[in-house]
């Protein structure tokens, strides 16, 4: 069984077992890693992709990150007084081998993506208030009371000189619970 499988803007035929240089990803030496860009799977039964192939995925193990062979640029231009220029590089790549094919591979991964993501938006959707509406509350003030529990004009509103003050994560002002007062009401 083999697979056309799509990584760096590059389309590779490939086997389990294959040896592969690629551009480079981002994984260290021993890491697995899972290719779900399949564009064909072939075999007694080859199925080709619009553009993708549906549940399919492609494991390898990175096996090193190395440098590509040297490669020169060379310039001369014609006639007297005329320059030359020297230029060469040396493209990042990483090696890969090829340990499985999956016909069915890239829908188990997907359902822990989306598991892993829905607690943080959870918390996004429940806060109605936008704190930046406060004067002097920015983006990271903002955040910050998020993080400390803090996400409605209500619960500002409801805060206690000492409650202000057992806050650690940022210094809440006085004129912020005032504002948040006229705000929650509407």
């Amino acid at each position: 069984m083999f697979a056309v499988l799509k990584t760096g803007g590059k389309q590779y035929k490939v086997q389990a077992g294959d040896v592969l240089r690629v551009e480079k990803l981002a994984a260290d030496a021993g890491e697995t890693i899972q290719f779900d860009e399949v564009l064909m799977l072939g075999g007694d039964a080859p199925v080709v992709g619009a553009p993708l192939v549906d549940g399919a995925a492609v494991k390898a193990e990175v096996i090193d990150q190395i440098k590509g062979e040297k490669l020169i640029h060379f310039v001369k231009r014609r006639r007297k007084h005329s320059s030359k220029r020297t230029k060469g590089h040396r493209q990042k790549l990483t090696l890969i081998k090829i340990t499985e094919i999956l016909a069915s591979g890239a829908t188990k991964a997907a359902p822990k993506a989306a598991a892993k993501a829905a607690p943080k938006a959870a918390p996004a959707a429940a806060s109605a208030d936008d704190l930046t509406q406060l004067t002097g509350v920015g983006p990271a003030a903002a955040k910050k009371l998020n993080d400390a529990g803090i996400t409605s004009f209500a619960q500002i509103a409801a805060l206690s000189a000492d409650d202000i003050a057992a806050i650690d994560a940022i210094k809440v002002k006085p004129e912020w619970v005032e504002q948040a007062k006229e705000l929650a009401k509407g």
